[in-house]
């Protein structure tokens, strides 16, 4: 089986992970010193994988999101031969490298832009999307996600550019076979140096109309107008799929095949078909991000219904994914919990993801219970929450610096952070919870330390059940012989559940709440009492 399938991946943000030099910004330095933390040891939390957001070099308009130069790091994180002794450490310690690429547009300040812009007849003219305006007006009604017109007007060459985002990020026009050529020689560039996998931006917005139609209105409430439109002649256009596929041949010609995960963006609330459509039949995407988790409400018959949805849409021949937060969604824990039931759900919620059939995604900070975190006004520093505050945040609460321990700037950094440290650092830390053998990191470490036990929980197939009453999520991994039974409490109120009588349950993996020994009389009646908010495996051995 393919390593991604069987993988953890730990998402860290780089800027908020670990800064090394004290200039409050987290580097590549300062992920290497906390490798050990992650993997490579009996002590570290075992994840397989790290998905570094944008670490290229970047005029930092969308932090990183933004790129001016595709083959090299930037200053603030360090250079490419700290880059290169990451990759080292990282797979001396069996953790593969996942870069976070985004080319459905370039910074401004890239040179191929720079000469795009330069006159009508360069020959890089064509690599993003130039047009005459329409009757005096922009060339359609196609609007920027960050707010205003996706067009800029240049006075220098009389046209406009179209930018999904901010206007210091114009679009790359991937109808012409010549970005798709230099964008695939710089993947190469990245796989050469021993990259492990992609985690593609907004993949599904590559390639527009080729007609640019306007995008039909809809009345819905919300701060952006871009919410407004459905975004029909923006994105998914089907010449999308032949560039996944000939991007597939390319990863799957290196050894150890390595992979490719696409972020599809979606109007909201979104649905699981979408995405699934970009992995093709196993020819296109190895995985498209599942989102749904992240509007889902604490409910086991709406997580039961987006498991089922997802796996029918992908259908046999794709492998599913699951992600509960990340840099652009508030954090699980804040949105499916209150104080009083936060470590119960998140060790339920955590459960859920590292026992489902597919590949999890985690993002940092998560396996300590940190939650989002509100940002003065005068500390924002993402152009989302300037442009909308107060009605939307924008994205910095994510992003909060990981606290490591107590000290000074909880461990981050020796200078002032680039956002505020998170408030309760004092209680909720790296080191605390390492020292708790009762602690939420150490649910975290001991459903990865099972993954690793057990196949079936790798690589099993899985029959997924919701109990008559609707509380209980229920479900067997099997793999050989080998069988594993996941019971999934999402109430405050213990639930008896019927299982099926062919299911063994003999003998306690894990549970997120203290119980006494699993009674064998019991298990013969195919009932278990699950207790409020608990997370239980059992296996027949």
């Amino acid at each position: 089986m393919n390593w991604w399938k069987e993988a953890v991946i730990y998402q860290i943000y780089p800027r908020s992970f670990k800064d090394s030099n004290g200039d409050g910004i987290g580097d590549l330095r300062g992920v290497i010193e906390k490798l050990d933390y992650l993997a490579g040891s009996p002590d570290s939390l075992g994840i397989d994988a790290i998905w570094l957001s944008p670490v290229y070099p970047s005029p930092m308009f969308d932090f990183g999101y933004d790129i001016s130069n595709y083959e090299d790091i930037d200053p603030v994180f360090g250079d490419l031969n700290t880059f290169k002794e990451l990759l080292r450490e990282a797979h001396a310690r069996g953790i593969r490298i996942i870069m976070d690429l985004v080319v459905n547009h370039t910074s401004h300040l890239h040179p191929w832009f720079l000469d795009s812009r330069s006159s009508k007849n360069s020959p890089k003219r064509d690599w993003y999307i130039w047009k005459d305006s329409v009757d005096g007006r922009p060339p359609n009604n196609w609007l920027g996600t960050f707010g205003g017109l996706a067009w800029e007007f240049d006075k220098r060459t009389g046209q406009y550019y179209y930018h999904s985002f901010l206007k210091e990020q114009p679009d790359l026009n991937w109808r012409n076979p010549e970005v798709e050529e230099a964008v695939f020689q710089m993947i190469r560039f990245w796989l050469d140096l021993g990259v492990d996998g992609f985690r593609l931006d907004v993949v599904n917005l590559y390639v527009k109309d080729a007609f640019f139609r306007n995008n039909e209105s809809y009345f819905m409430k919300g701060p952006r107008p871009f919410d407004k439109q459905v975004h029909v002649y923006d994105r998914d256009r089907p010449e999308m799929h032949g560039i996944l596929r000939r991007l597939r041949k390319l990863l799957d010609s290196y050894p150890d095949k390595r992979m490719a995960v696409g972020e599809v963006m979606q109007d909201f609330p979104g649905n699981v078909f979408l995405p699934a459509t970009y992995c093709g039949r196993n020819d296109e995407l190895h995985l498209a991000f599942n989102f749904m988790f992240l509007f889902s409400s604490w409910e086991a018959k709406s997580f039961y219904q987006i498991i089922k949805d997802f796996e029918s849409a992908l259908g046999d021949d794709n492998w599913p994914n699951y992600t509960l937060s990340n840099h652009d969604f508030p954090r699980h824990i804040s949105r499916y919990a209150k104080k009083k039931e936060t470590l119960p759900r998140a060790k339920v919620a955590a459960a859920m993801l590292l026992t489902l059939k597919g590949t999890p995604f985690l993002y940092y900070g998560e396996e300590i219970g940190m939650e989002r975190q509100k940002v003065p006004r005068k500390r924002i520093q993402d152009p989302v929450g300037k442009k909308y505050w107060p009605f939307h945040p924008g994205r910095d609460p994510e992003r909060i610096p990981m606290p490591w321990d107590d000290s000074e700037n909880s461990g981050f950094s020796i200078g002032e952070p680039w956002l505020p440290i998170y408030e309760e650092f004092e209680k909720v830390n790296v080191q605390n919870q390492v020292q708790d053998n009762s602690s939420l990191f150490h649910v975290y470490k001991r459903l990865l330390e099972l993954r690793k036990q057990r196949k079936s929980l790798r690589r099993g197939n899985q029959k997924i059940h919701l109990s008559e009453n609707q509380k209980v999520l229920f479900y067997k991994r099997k793999e050989g012989k080998e069988e594993t039974y996941i019971f999934l409490n999402f109430t405050n109120e213990s639930v008896e559940t019927i299982y099926p009588r062919k299911w063994e349950l003999n003998r306690i993996l894990f549970s997120s709440a203290p119980r006494p020994s699993f009674l064998k009389e019991k298990a013969e009646e195919n009932k278990v009492l699950i207790y409020p908010n608990e997370a239980i495996l059992f296996s027949k051995d």
